[in-house]
Formats: C-alpha cells, sequence, structure tokens
C-alpha cells in the first residue's frame, strides 16, 4: 500500500493504512513522518478529526498524542458502532510505539459513517475533555471504496478512581434509590447494581403500578453515573405524573462492564470481540429472580400487560429477545437502535416464531433513519416489522416502527423518544374488531 503525504491542513504524517485484516499499526520516526512522500490524497475534516482518503485498503485510526498520565502499558482500545460499542474488545487494541503514536486498521467491510471512542478497556476510563468532561462521538466516513485515515488527539482519560473520591453530582430524582449494590444474579453467579424509580404518590397511595425493566442501568436516571448522558427517565416520568399521569414503576439494572456483550446477547458470536452466549440466563434471572422480588416487595401490578421491557442498542436487542421469549411475563418491548447486527439470522429467525405466541407481545421500536451512512439499524429494524407482521403482529395495533432522519445511536436520541415509547406501551391497544357474522346467520 502506497504512503500518503498529508498536504497542508496540520495533518500529521498518516503512514500506511493496512490490508486484508483488522491491524495495529506503529507511527514512523520523526524523521520519517517528515520525509517526502510522492502520492497524494485528499483530506477532509470531519468531526474535528484530520481523515485522509486512499485509492485502496481501510479505515485506519490514528492517535497522535495521549495524556501524560495514559501507563506506558496501556491497552488503548477503540469501541465503536462497528464492533457494538465493545470498551475491551481484543481485536481493537491500538498497536503502540515509543514516540508516543497509536494506531489500528479496520476491517475492509467497515464502510459509511463510523461512530467511536477510545478507552483503556473499560468504560470506566474512557476519553474526556482536559477538564475532565464527556466528549461526544468521534465521526468518520469512509467511502463506500477506497480507504480512510483518521488522525486524533485525547485529552484526557476518565479516572475512575478520581471519581470515587470527587464523585459527579447526581441528578437522579428523590424518586429514585438503589435497590440493591449488589444483587445476585444466581443464573450467572454475579451481582449487579439495581436502581428502582417509585411514582411520586407511591408512598401515599395504597395504588398499584406497572412495571418497566430497563438495561444498562447506569445511564437511566443519574449523569454521575452515565456514560455519556443519562435518559432521564426519572424526570420524564415525574413530568408525566404531574400533568396527571398514573405512573410506574421503573427497575434498571447495570450492564456488568466486560460482560455486557455476553449478556445482552443469547447467541455466541463467531467473532470473539461481539461475545454473546449469555443473554439467556440473563433473561432468566430477570424472570425468575428479579421479577419475583419486585413483585412480592412492591406494589406492582404483576400480569404482562402491565409489564414492559425496554433497551437501546444491545439492551435492546436483548429486550426483543426476553419479550418473544417471555410473552406471558412481557407484554411490551421497547426496541431502542437495535445491534440486530450481532445476532441478525438468529434474531430473525426467532422473530418468525411469533406467530406461535398467544398471547402476542407488543412492540416499540426506534432508531435512527441513518445511525450509519447505509442505515443498517433502521434496515434491520424494518426487516424485524415485516417478519412480525407476517407471524401476526400487525403494525399499529401490535407494533409500531419510527426512523426519525436525525436519529443517533446516542444517549440524547434515546432520552428524547423514551416519553412516545413510554406512552405507547403503557396504553391498552385498541380492541382486536370483531368479525362480521356471515350473512344469512346469526
Amino acid at each position: 500500500t502506497p504512503d500518503v503525504e498529508a498536504v497542508g491542513f496540520g495533518c500529521p504524517d498518516l503512514g500506511h493504512a493496512g490490508g486484508g485484516g483488522l491491524q495495529s499499526q506503529r507511527f514512523p520516526s520523526p524523521a520519517q513522518a517528515l520525509s517526502p512522500m510522492r502520492v497524494s490524497t485528499t483530506i477532509l475534516l470531519l468531526g474535528g478529526l484530520c481523515v485522509a482518503t486512499r485509492a485502496s485498503a481501510q479505515l485506519t485510526i490514528r492517535l497522535t498524542s495521549v495524556p501524560p498520565n495514559t501507563p506506558a502499558d496501556a491497552a488503548i482500545h477503540v469501541a465503536g458502532s462497528f464492533n457494538a460499542w465493545n470498551p475491551s474488545a481484543a481485536g481493537y487494541v491500538l498497536g503502540s510505539h515509543p514516540d508516543g503514536g497509536y494506531a489500528i486498521t479496520l476491517p475492509e467491510s467497515v464502510r459509511g459513517t463510523v461512530e467511536f471512542k477510545f478507552t483503556l478497556g473499560s468504560w470506566k476510563i474512557v476519553e474526556t475533555t482536559a477538564a475532565g468532561s464527556d466528549v461526544p462521538n468521534r465521526t468518520a466516513t469512509v467511502p463506500a471504496a477506497g480507504a480512510a485515515t483518521v488522525t486524533a488527539t485525547v485529552a484526557g482519560w476518565r479516572d475512575s478512581t478520581a471519581e470515587a473520591r470527587v464523585p459527579r453530582p447526581s441528578t437522579a430524582s428523590p424518586s429514585v434509590s438503589v435497590l440493591s449494590d449488589s444483587f445476585a444474579i444466581p443464573q450467572l453467579g454475579r451481582t449487579r447494581r439495581v436502581w428502582i424509580y417509585l411514582p411520586p404518590d407511591y408512598a401515599t397511595s395504597t395504588r398499584r403500578y406497572p412495571v418497566l425493566y430497563m438495561h444498562d442501568g447506569q445511564n437511566v436516571f443519574d449523569a454521575a453515573t452515565s456514560f455519556v448522558g443519562e435518559w432521564g427517565v426519572d424526570e420524564t416520568l415525574d413530568r408525566i405524573h404531574a400533568r396527571g399521569g398514573r405512573g410506574a414503576i421503573v427497575v434498571a439494572i447495570d450492564h456488568g462492564g466486560n460482560h455486557r456483550m455476553n449478556e445482552y446477547s443469547p447467541w455466541k458470536s463467531a467473532d470473539p470481540n461481539l461475545g454473546g452466549g449469555e443473554g439467556d440466563a440473563y433473561v432468566e434471572f430477570l424472570v425468575h429472580t428479579l421479577k419475583p422480588y419486585v413483585d412480592s416487595h412492591y406494589r406492582t401490578r404483576s400480569d404482562r400487560r402491565s409489564t414492559s421491557i425496554l433497551g437501546s442498542s444491545m439492551g435492546g436487542l436483548i429486550s426483543l429477545y426476553a419479550a418473544l421469549k417471555y410473552p406471558n411475563v412481557f407484554g411490551n418491548a421497547g426496541v431502542f437502535s437495535c445491534a440486530c447486527w450481532v445476532a441478525k439470522p438468529e434474531i430473525v429467525a426467532y422473530a418468525r416464531r411469533a406467530r406461535t405466541l398467544r398471547p402476542a407481545p407488543r412492540f416499540y421500536f426506534v432508531s435512527g433513519a441513518y445511525e450509519t451512512q447505509a442505515g443498517q439499524p433502521a434496515r434491520d429494524q424494518r426487516e424485524l416489522v415485516r417478519v412480525l407482521a407476517a407471524a401476526g403482529l400487525p403494525a399499529g395495533r401490535s407494533v409500531r416502527s419510527l426512523t426519525p432522519a436525525d436519529g443517533k445511536h446516542a444517549e440524547w436520541f434515546w432520552r428524547r423518544e423514551f416519553p412516545a415509547a413510554y406512552r405507547w406501551l403503557f396504553t391498552e391497544p385498541p380492541p382486536t374488531p370483531a368479525k362480521s357474522s356471515p350473512k344469512g346467520r346469526n
């Protein structure tokens, strides 16, 4: 592969893009970086990144500067839309060099618009601004043919130890509490923090309430524990209650960090970076351990129509699976920006069995029309809606599907879409029209 000349625009040397596979890259020496090169490129500026396109190969991500406190032996990962946002995927570690440069070349299949962040193997140690604030997702566009090289710098790392000493201010409303810091998951031999939201009138009433189960609990209620912003579910429900809404209990389960990919997909992927295989055990925990506990300790309406499950990305995938497997438990499911591509053949085949589900669950789908340049999440969503319709779950009454043009794979988008989803999930569907009697018969 020919070298690339970075002409003007203040771009550093762009080096080599790799060949056929996922490759970590090493930077040239400073002398090499300053040497003249003979092949010109097109320079693009995307989201504050410097991008050079080339005639062949793939996307190369180059990191030219990291904070001084970065450990010398640090494994710097890239997590993004191309690997289901896995912060510790083994195949997505940047190669390092003593001069401070890091780089990686992604598979040739990665095309279109991609979003990503750098981590040190965990969302607890993700890149930040120099002041320690969250940074938005980085964005780059890989052309349909040819290559691109992205260069970037990291100003800071989130310090989980420092956060423990000086926590970020909590934004959770008084209606939110931690049910348990270490709720046992016997099906997986682990424990997990579980949050609970109780309606503002819970303590002063004798009413029973419907329940919504949500995943990625760190992001549901509180900016202090969120990755890059919270959903604001508590504030939304408080506002709905103030306007006369009847309210609901929300139970949010933290994701398991490095176990997240495994727990949110029932099917083990052939790609070790995508994990999977523990989703069925996780759903068994929800159904046979957590829900019985909640129903026995709180005033819930435990019937299926009053029990919903909702999540985004991988959380959307496991919500869809849970409602398909246990329609007698989860009468409704919210599926936001489903990472269905992680297990596409399996989840489509599983959805086809919905024709045998009686009673059938209801599904609320939403994803951005162009969360990727090719619109893959929206296409997957439309395919699933068609499969469910063929299985007897018609759009409108049983399935709602939205693809806003401005939607992104991000918390701000899911926060915006949550109120409408909540109202739909907890509103009784209209009755099925009665079939008319044949003429001449009573």
